[in-house]
């Protein structure tokens, strides 16, 4: 038993990182971000996004919640443009376990070549979403969001559930220096 939760607890970590967004931003920092209060999408950008037009719809109603709970209000003359790109691409994981089980000092069979050597082999869509905000006067890139997990991708319910997690922990960080309590 003692052996049992250690495991658990590192098998409850390796999937809990598989399922969490990594998100990185970076952004001008000679922009003022609390002059912008408007936005709208940037059409160009998004019909290049290589995904589903139904993702991309998930995609864009949540980027306007996340925005509209900010205060950011959508306008036909907008501040900032708001674009999105997508990439994916196939990964694999391979764990080996060895746990040996004995007592005392000795030889252990099981510890070196026993019964207990698993190797586990996974193989899961790696998803990359980026949202850029665009200053609209200046024609220039202002602010960029990275997240990056794995998809789920079997059902509409959860690939739908996964497209919150990733938009919400990218503009949560938007815009930079705002207090993030």
């Amino acid at each position: 038993m003692k052996t049992l939760i250690p495991f658990l607890c590192i098998a409850a970590l390796l999937l809990n990182s598989c399922n969490a967004v990594r998100v990185i931003t970076d952004y001008d920092t000679e922009v003022d971000f609390n002059a912008y209060k408007t936005y709208a999408f940037y059409k160009t950008g998004i019909d290049k996004a290589a995904i589903s037009d139904l993702d991309k719809k998930r995609i864009l109603r949540t980027i306007t919640a996340e925005l509209e709970l900010q205060g950011f209000v959508k306008s036909s003359n907008p501040d900032i443009l708001v674009s999105i790109f997508t990439k994916s691409r196939e990964r694999v994981n391979v764990n080996q376990n060895n746990f040996g089980v004995g007592f005392g000092w000795g030889w252990n069979p099981w510890l070196w070549n026993g019964m207990n050597n698993n190797i586990n082999v996974s193989q899961y869509t790696e998803g990359t979403l980026f949202i850029d905000f665009i200053d609209k006067e200046k024609k220039s890139l202002v602010w960029q969001g990275v997240g990056t997990g794995a998809l789920r991708t079997l059902n509409r319910e959860k690939r739908e559930e996964r497209i919150k997690e990733f938009v919400k922990e990218i503009i949560a960080r938007f815009p930079p220096g705002k207090d993030k309590n």
